[in-house]
């Protein structure tokens, strides 16, 4: 008899995890760091072990990249995990750039906190994981391709399939062999948004046993996608128009080279007033880089769209990096006429801080967020109308044009959600994860009312049968 059990990113949105055990082993799908104020202080007073169920691992299959679905691993290895993670192989390279980052700033924050355990006279912490872990998740990567059937273990076949979420992002199928029959298990990981660009569409498929359907958004469509893209390029003219600079905070992956989609067609047909572009952030040009190198992944019309089937890296050819603190620093001379593309997504750190200390008290200075900014962070607070903000021991004023796009998502809404599980015939048993209970619940009823797909919402610990 195999079984599930969902370990993380049940009614939440992090920690993504869930343990396949069947006669032939243990297999972890997904090994997700848990993200969020109210989780870093769990691990806090949970510091150094993993759940138990972690335990006796023999392999790890991994949907994509993100540090909810793969920020977890250094800290299994850490704990003598020596088996295979399987993964695509964009995925693979992405995870270079992500973990090295994330263990950069873990022991930065570990720093930060040790400072004031010691002048308060308490335990200080150690590490969670070092970069030496990190290099030892690198080396375990087993690299599947698309379509690709793989052994897992004896009663274990893999085949990933395009997700469309973000570059190397897959749909895990999982052909589980047992006494009298197979099973299928298919877990969606996340599901992209099919109207952003560069991604092609999620896999489409048809057949299933038990399917894990993600449903971060499984309570809401996003707004129209031309919608978004016509209200971008109205921030850029209005910026132009009042002489000052672009802010934009970007995620290195996915958003960063979705805003330079756009940019770059813009610049392609003559419609881009600015006159200097930079990408402010190391970790995401290297991110764009991997994107070039794994441009067989991208749509090919999007593609098409940058000026006869182009290479990413040459539709970009109007774009300046900026990779070292000299080169960042240098940025601050132009006080009108650029588009800044800095990290962090949500300003909670990296460059584009320095960059809110230079423009965000000038009038003309236009400030655009691309992506979600979450309750207790900087961009929320400036979202929400902060008269001023403090940074660097200083009180900036908030002068500048505020724009807030809702359409940019690298996530599937409730009506494309419903439009995957129509796909799969039959009658398969739906689980909805990764999803707030309030948007999983939604979710649930729409696949009722809508689609006469019946499904259950799991709870953290909870064990079913496959």
């Amino acid at each position: 008899m195999a079984t599930l059990q969902f370990l993380g990113a049940a009614r939440e949105v992090t920690g993504s995890c869930y343990l396949l055990r069947t006669r032939g082993g243990r297999v972890l799908l997904e090994c997700g760091a848990r993200q969020g104020r109210e989780a870093e202080e769990a691990d806090r007073q949970d510091h150094d072990e993993l759940p138990a169920a972690f335990s006796h691992i023999d392999s790890v299959i991994l949907s994509h990249a993100h540090l909810d679905h793969s920020g977890a691993l250094p800290r299994l290895a850490r704990q003598g995990f020596q088996g295979p993670i399987y993964c695509t192989p964009a995925t693979a390279d992405l995870l270079r750039v992500l973990l090295m980052d994330a263990v950069f700033l873990h022991l930065k924050d570990i720093q930060s906190e040790n400072h004031w355990r010691e002048r308060a006279g308490k335990p200080l912490l150690e590490p969670q994981f070092m970069p030496e872990d990190c290099e030892a998740v690198l080396k375990l990567c087993v690299e599947v391709g698309y379509g690709e059937a793989t052994i897992v273990s004896p009663d274990i076949t893999l085949r990933f399939h395009d997700a469309g979420h973000i570059l190397g992002s897959a749909i895990v199928e999982l052909e589980i062999a047992g006494e009298g029959r197979s099973r299928r298990v298919v877990f969606s990981g996340d599901l992209g948004n099919a109207e952003s660009v560069l991604m092609p569409p999620p896999t489409a498929m048809e057949s299933a046993d038990v399917v894990l359907m993600e449903g971060t958004y499984g309570d809401r469509d996003h707004r129209p996608y031309a919608e978004t893209v016509a209200e971008f390029v109205e921030a850029l003219e209005a910026a132009h128009r009042d002489g000052g600079n672009v802010l934009i905070p970007a995620f290195a992956v996915g958003r960063t080279q979705e805003v330079l989609f756009h940019l770059a067609r813009l610049h392609r047909t003559g419609r881009l007033k600015q006159s200097f572009v930079v990408l402010d952030s190391p970790m995401a040009i290297d991110v764009t880089q991997l994107y070039q190198r794994h441009r067989a992944l991208l749509d090919p019309e999007d593609l098409a769209k940058l000026g006869g089937g182009r290479h990413f890296k040459q539709a970009l050819d109007f774009l300046r990096l900026a990779r070292t603190p000299e080169d960042s620093m240098a940025i601050n001379r132009f006080q009108s006429g650029a588009i800044i593309i800095a990290g962090s997504g949500m300003c909670e750190g990296g460059r584009i801080r320095h960059h809110f200390k230079h423009n965000l008290w000038r009038r003309q200075t236009h400030l655009i967020f691309v992506g979600f900014q979450a309750q207790g962070t900087l961009g929320r607070r400036i979202v929400d109308g902060a008269a001023s903000v403090r940074l660097f021991g200083q009180d900036i004023a908030v002068k500048a044009a505020i724009h807030t796009l809702g359409g940019f998502s690298a996530h599937a809404g409730q009506a494309q959600l419903l439009d995957w599980a129509r796909h799969f015939k039959g009658k398969p048993r739906f689980y909805l994860v990764h999803g707030e209970e309030e948007a999983l619940s939604t979710l649930q009823n729409a696949m009722r009312r809508a689609a006469r797909i019946e499904s259950v919402v799991p709870g953290l610990n909870d064990v079913i049968e496959i």
